[in-house]
Parts: structure tokens; C-alpha cells; sequence
């Protein structure tokens, strides 16, 4: 007997996650109103996804979902928001005189999409350039940095508080979208958990509003106003890399890169031991492998590159800001955050390389992070030392352990699998990158190619060359843009969910 998805129930709920996105938009929509900028483009995006939320709603009343249903759900929820989202910027570029804020930038649907689903799947990589940030309306900057906000935990979580009600599956969707596989051990019920680990992500961004527009009121950052202090709590917490400013945080004082950080490196642990935290049940972070392995790389890589700039004649000397840029720009890269506090794209190629190295570490499983992530490295290292170990001593039996539980080989596998293919899938894009610049008549080196092709498809923002951290991605060709939009939503679904849509057995068996 064939059971077909459900592929109507699956378009209904989305519906429903994309009429609840018209909250979020009232923001910018105020700010617009307050500064007496246009509020049109932001006005046109709520009516939109109204509508097409609400007919999006009318094509099933079945509310539950089954695993093929939630793969589905994740993917059109990730790609139905981002097509929203471009609305304001896609609008805003199309404004009357060529006065609109995103005049001459995001000027088609190609750039509008870019930085939409740039900013929805937290890769914080831009079409934007210095020129043009100093002419947007703080209503669209905030939109920027909004979407990066709710991208960061997953807009699926928003989902599942709405729908929980509903009897949907919502365990399957928090799983699927985070990862963790304990989710449903912190609450009795999936609604309980998808609103408490919102109100920890949502503490943690007040606390960093807090800290941000502290620094500013006691005369230690004049820079950081109270809508700077709310933009980078909300884009520092989401590990996501949008700065209203186009010198990224390197335009705030030392003491604010300092006390970033932090929030960074918070924003991607995992929430399940944030929340363990928050009961003073510090045993089980303490515990914890893949906090350990994390923190680890975290140190060494740091160490590493503060290490190489201390010998590089080309940049400043001083002790505090070798540190300072070192650590940041690892902690920044390691956790897919995309901020930078300096240009190193001008810093030695030894230290560019260890950099482009943390693009695909990434932070902890079940946190607002993105690239291949600490938890499947270890198990990866694990794993391989086990073989080293059973190569000498063939007949032996030796389970592999984290954190002190066992793995089952079939998790073994299937992290061995999803590395080789995010590998491979890097690689591809690396070579599309070269050959399509060449076929518009343009040239991308290899190390460049490679640097883009990693901070698309692991979501991290900056790169090298013409994507680095000062620049943007506008130079690449329309159709290379148009590849990478779409390498950002694989990347950050984490490829299953859209390699599955392919399989015609998915469709009708």
C-alpha cells in the first residue's frame, strides 16, 4: 500500500507560520512611521504574507504532521519566509527617483532574495556597500536585522509554540530544526519547551541590549546608540552578522568587540545546557564533551592566530589589539556569527588559512549556530581513533562514548555521511564559483572561490578577496547569486530535509 505525502497539510502550516511573520514587521513598519521614512515597502510585505498565509492555511484542516510532512514544512517554511522577506528590500529598491533607500543595491529580485535569505539562514552575507549603508532608512536596517533574529533559534520553534495547540507534531519539527534529540525531556509538553527556550534566547538578547547601551551611556562607546545596541544584541545572539554599520563592529571601541564576544560564544552553545544553567544545574554542562570540544577549538584556533599576527610586520604591534582582533575574528568565524572587527583580508595568508579553517567548525548541536558544528567533529575524531584502536586489536568490542553515552553505529554513519556530502557539495560550489565568473567574463582566484563557497554553503558571512569582511558579494555574477541563495537554504536546513523533496519514493510511497 503507498501512502503519499501530505503535502497539503504541510503548505497549511506553513500558512500559518507566514501570517504570525506580519508581527515582526510591525516593527520596522513603526520605526518607518517615526522617522517619517517610507513605510510602504514594509506595509505591502505585511498584507502579503497575510493573504498568502491565510490561503496558504485553507488548503488542509489536518493539523498533524508525519516525519515526510515536517522534512516538507521545513523546507517551504525556510523558503516561503525568505521570499517575504525580500519584499521590503526588493520594494525599498524600486523607489520613486531613485531616492529609496536600497537605490542602486538591492535593485532586482536576485539581490532582494540574496539578502533576505542571507539574513533568515543567519549567514550575514551582503550585496551592500559602504556608500549605500549610509543611506538606508533605519526602518529596512531593522528589518535586516530582525529576520537574522528570528532566523537564529529557527522560525520553526515559532512555529511550534503557535501550532502545538493544534496537535501537530511539533517534537519532529524542533528536532529536525535543532538537532537535539533531549528536547523533549526539559518540559512535559513541546509548547512548554519551544516557549522556554524562547524566553532564554530572548533574556540573552535584552541582557545584551543592556550591556551594548550600557557601554554607550557610561561614555565607553560613543558609537553604540540604542538602536546599534539593539541591532548587534539581535544579530550577536542569532550568531548571524548583520552590523547597521559597514565597518562591521570594527566601527565601535574595543571594549564593545570585548563584550560581544561573550554573546557570541553564548549564542552557540546549545540551549539545553543554557537552560540547565539557568537551574543551577551546572553538572550537566560540566559534563558535557561537545561544550568542552568547543571551548577547546575555540582556545586553540585563538591561540594560533594570535600567535601569527604577533609575527606578521604588517599590522599593528600592540599586545591588546593582537589579541583583541585574534580572538574576535575566531570567536566571530568558529560560532558563524560573520562579524569582523578588522579587515583580515590583509593579514597574512597563514592566518587567513587558519581562519578559513574555523569556517567549518562551527558551534554546538541545538544552538543558533551553523557549518558541520563541534558535536559531529567529535564523533568524527572519536570515531577515527577507534578505527586506529581496532586496526591493532581486530576482535575488539569498543562502543563509541560522549559525554558518557554510547553512540549507535547508526548515528555514526549518518554524521560520517553528512560530512562527506557537505564536503562534497563545498567543493562543487567552489568550481561553480570559478567557471561562472569566467563565463561573465570575470575572475575569481581559487582561494577566494574557496573562501565563498564556504561562507555560503556553512552560512558564515565574510570571506576573502571580493567577499571579505569589508566588502560584499555584489561583485560576483547575478547567476553565481542566484546559486548561493540557494546554497544558504540547503546549508542551513542542514541538506536532508531538501535532499529528501528529491527522492520520488518520498512523493509516493
Amino acid at each position: 500500500m503507498r501512502v503519499r505525502v501530505d503535502w497539503r497539510s504541510s503548505c497549511s502550516l506553513t500558512g500559518t507560520v507566514l501570517k504570525w511573520l506580519a508581527v515582526p514587521l510591525l516593527a520596522p513598519a513603526a520605526l518607518a512611521l517615526l522617522d517619517g521614512d517610507d513605510p510602504v515597502p514594509l506595509v505591502v510585505a505585511i498584507a502579503v504574507t497575510i493573504v498568502v498565509g491565510i490561503g496558504l492555511e485553507q488548503l488542509s484542516a489536518e493539523r498533524e504532521l508525519g516525519q515526510r510532512e515536517s522534512f516538507l514544512m521545513v523546507a517551504l517554511t525556510w523558503l516561503g519566509v525568505a521570499f517575504v522577506g525580500a519584499i521590503p528590500f526588493f520594494l525599498a529598491g524600486l523607489g520613486s527617483g531613485g531616492e529609496s533607500s536600497f537605490a542602486g543595491v538591492v535593485d532586482g529580485p536576485v539581490n532582494a532574495l540574496f539578502e533576505s535569505m542571507s539574513g533568515l539562514t543567519t549567514t550575514g552575507a551582503t550585496i551592500m556597500n559602504g556608500w549605500d549603508f549610509e543611506h538606508q532608512s533605519r526602518a529596512i536596517l531593522l528589518w535586516r536585522q530582525l529576520i537574522q533574529w528570528l532566523g537564529g533559534l529557527g522560525i520553526l520553534i515559532v512555529a511550534i509554540g503557535l501550532l502545538s495547540h493544534l496537535m501537530v507534531g511539533g517534537a519532529q519539527l524542533m528536532e529536525t530544526e535543532t538537532q537535539t534529540r533531549n528536547v523533549r525531556k526539559l518540559r512535559p509538553h513541546i509548547s512548554e519547551t519551544a516557549r522556554l527556550i524562547w524566553t532564554i534566547y530572548v533574556g540573552i538578547t535584552v541582557l545584551a541590549v543592556v550591556v551594548f547601551y550600557g557601554l554607550h551611556l557610561l561614555g565607553l562607546a560613543p558609537s553604540m546608540t540604542l538602536f546599534n545596541a539593539v541591532s548587534h544584541a539581535l544579530t550577536s545572539v542569532a550568531t548571524a552578522g548583520f552590523s547597521p554599520e559597514p565597518q562591521s563592529v570594527g566601527a565601535f571601541a574595543p571594549i564593545v568587540q570585548w563584550s560581544i564576544m561573550p554573546f557570541m560564544i553564548v549564542g552557540s552553545t546549545n540551549f539545553v545546557l543554557l537552560y540547565y544553567i539557568t537551574q543551577g544545574e551546572f553538572e550537566r554542562p560540566l559534563g558535557s564533551e561537545e561544550l568542552r570540544f568547543y571551548l577547546g577549538t575555540l582556545v586553540f584556533f585563538g591561540a594560533v592566530v594570535v600567535a601569527i599576527l604577533a609575527f606578521d610586520p604588517e599590522i599593528d604591534k600592540g599586545l591588546e589589539p593582537t589579541i583583541r582582533h585574534g580572538l574576535f575574528n575566531v570567536v566571530s568565524l568558529v560560532t558563524t556569527t560573520g562579524y569582523a572587527s578588522t579587515d583580515f583580508n590583509l593579514w597574512t595568508p597563514g592566518a587567513k588559512h587558519m581562519l578559513f579553517l574555523c569556517m567549518f567548525l562551527g558551534g554546538m548541536a541545538g544552538s543558533t549556530t551553523c557549518s558541520i558544528k563541534s558535536l559531529r567533529w567529535l564523533v568524527v575524531l572519536k570515531a577515527f581513533k577507534r578505527n586506529l584502536f581496532t586496526a591493532v586489536h581486530p576482535d575488539a568490542v569498543r562502543p563509541l562514548r560522549v559525554s558518557g553515552g554510547v553512540v549507535d553505529e547508526e548515528t555514526i554513519n549518518d554524521i560520517f555521511g553528512y560530512v562527506m556530502l557537505a564536503i562534497v557539495i563545498f567543493f562543487v560550489l567552489t568550481i561553480f564559483l570559478v567557471v561562472d565568473a569566467a563565463r561573465a567574463g570575470q575572475f575569481v582566484g581559487e582561494f577566494e572561490a574557496l573562501g565563498a563557497a564556504a561562507s555560503i554553503f556553512l552560512n558564515i558571512g565574510p570571506a576573502f578577496g571580493m567577499a571579505g569582511p569589508m566588502d560584499n558579494y555584489a561583485g560576483f555574477p547575478a547567476s553565481s547569486r542566484a546559486v548561493m541563495i540557494v546554497m544558504m537554504w540547503i546549508g542551513r536546513i542542514e541538506i536532508v530535509p531538501v535532499l529528501v523533496l528529491l527522492l520520488p519514493a518520498f512523493w509516493r510511497s
